[in-house]
């Protein structure tokens, strides 16, 4: 008889990004360390946000809404990463303001279904010349409207 894996959890919100995490990113104990987990979300929104075409090039006046700085970051962590491998961040919405959102995002399985850490990120758009908040461009906001957690 062989055991089948367990299912993971369909997602009814954001989406699920994959992420590696390799040999280096292990500290002295062999847990993935505790800075990483970060950069890893990072790396994860860069990827969903340059599928809708926004990235930054060095100009900080043509990165438009990806012009923005973090106001807030809150990181749980629930269970160490011990190994490298592949794995996932679950990234969404839970706020789009005029000129700030709130996301949040599951560090986790490749399959979603085990989470590693969770937490919150607060942003906010910056315009380029006076590092003031802006508004977030319509286009900006209707991909980030794809993105936003259900109200329960």
């Amino acid at each position: 008889m062989t055991a089948e894996a367990p299912v993971a959890p369909a997602l009814s919100y954001g989406r699920l990004i994959p992420v590696t995490v390799h040999f280096d990113d292990l500290d002295a104990l062999g847990l993935l360390h505790n800075a990483r987990y970060p950069l890893l979300v990072e790396r994860a929104w860069s990827r969903l946000w340059q599928e809708h075409g926004l990235g930054f090039t060095g100009d900080w006046t043509a990165a438009g809404d990806a012009c923005n700085a973090v106001k807030e970051l809150r990181i749980t962590y629930e269970s160490p990463v011990t190994r490298p491998g592949e794995y996932a961040v679950h990234l969404w919405l839970d706020r789009l303001g005029t000129t700030g959102l709130t996301y949040g995002f599951r560090f986790c399985s490749a399959d979603g279904a085990h989470t590693y850490a969770h937490g919150t990120r607060v942003l906010v758009r910056l315009d380029a010349d006076t590092l003031r908040p802006a508004p977030w461009s319509e286009e900006f906001r209707a991909a980030g409207r794809e993105l936003l957690r259900n109200a329960d």
